[in-house]
């Protein structure tokens, strides 16, 4: 018998990454498209279908070789209505039905999740979740997105908004405003926009030298990497930023497994590429206000499967919830 396909699909804002993989989520095909978001998104399925038949010819494969789709999408979903119900940075009206949309385009059967629970389920299959069942991943990007697995499946909650981790209020007087309309989220200050909020903030206020002083002045901004990169050379300014940080991430990340008590916290996204100069300083606040337990039972980690993960894990959406 011939061996049949799964599709996932990572839609993002500037860019639509589309995988073919096989039912032990082996990549055997990826490739990028740009996200078309003029005529409020209008495009956006059609070309993806369009993708998925060009690949197709030009593998000489018929539609036959493909089981379903799944696609990450990034915003609240409710994955048995099939509707996104909303997103914004794509321009689509509000509870689109993605799912319907992208069945009577491409022709096969689809289901659909929030791109940062994808990820989740990607880790959770090929990454460093390592095959665990109760795990939390955490994606530091732009944004800070999230998505919590308990005994294997996704938890959405009552509106597809559960694991919306980067909205944890840290800092609950005085905070920095966030995109979703409230101050203080842990998206404000962990994420790579949030660091370089931070930085600057200490930048502003210090009388001591810094080589991102240089930095700012030359280029104008500072961005996550410099900081990460001078805190490696011990910049002391560099490290009270990341010290900040690891301790607003910490205490969410503690307070999710006091919840929780998951097998594996892993942390992806952009900002995780700075791997042991941000685990080590997290991990020690995850300790401290971690329950004697969890701490005991709940392992940190980074990330591996880096943009690979959304698509491993809407594949993991065929392959699980399409019959």
């Amino acid at each position: 018998m011939t061996e049949k396909w799964l599709v996932g699909v990572d839609l993002g804002g500037t860019t639509t990454k589309i995988a073919f993989l096989n039912k032990y989520g082996e990549l055997l095909h990826k490739w990028e498209i740009p996200t078309d978001k003029s005529d409020n998104g209008k495009n956006i399925i059609v070309d993806i279908a369009k993708a998925i038949d060009k690949k197709l010819e030009e593998l000489d494969h018929s539609k036959d070789k493909l089981v379903g789709i799944g696609m990450g999408a990034p915003g609240p979903v409710d994955m048995a209505k099939g509707i996104i119900y909303e997103a914004v940075n794509l321009g689509w009206e509000k509870n689109t039905p993605l799912r319907d949309l992208l069945e009577m385009e491409t022709g096969l059967s689809a289901v659909i999740d929030n791109d940062a629970n994808c990820a989740a389920l990607g880790e959770m299959w090929k990454g460093a979740g390592d095959g665990g069942k109760d795990i939390v991943c955490v994606t530091l990007g732009t944004g800070v997105g999230g998505g919590v697995i308990a005994n294997g499946d996704i938890v959405h909650g009552v509106k597809g908004a559960g694991g919306e981790i980067g909205h944890i209020t840290v800092v609950p007087e005085g905070g920095f405003q966030c995109n979703c309309g409230k101050t203080g989220c842990l998206e404000t200050v962990a994420s790579a926009t949030g660091v370089v909020r931070l930085a600057n903030e200490k930048l502003d206020a210090s009388v001591q030298t810094s080589v991102l002083h240089g930095i700012r002045e030359s280029n104008g901004a500072v961005s996550a990497k410099d900081i990460f990169d001078a805190a490696r050379e011990h910049d002391e300014l560099a490290l009270e930023v990341i010290n900040q940080l690891a301790f607003y991430l910490g205490l969410s990340l503690a307070n999710l497994g006091n919840a929780l008590n998951p097998e594996k916290i892993v942390i992806g996204g952009g900002v995780s590429k700075a791997g042991d100069s941000l685990l080590g300083p997290v991990v020690k606040y995850f300790e401290q206000f971690a329950f004697p337990t969890v701490r005991t039972s709940t392992s940190l980690s980074i990330a591996t499967l880096g943009n690979d993960a959304g698509v491993i894990g809407a594949a993991w959406l065929v392959k699980n919830k399409i019959v």
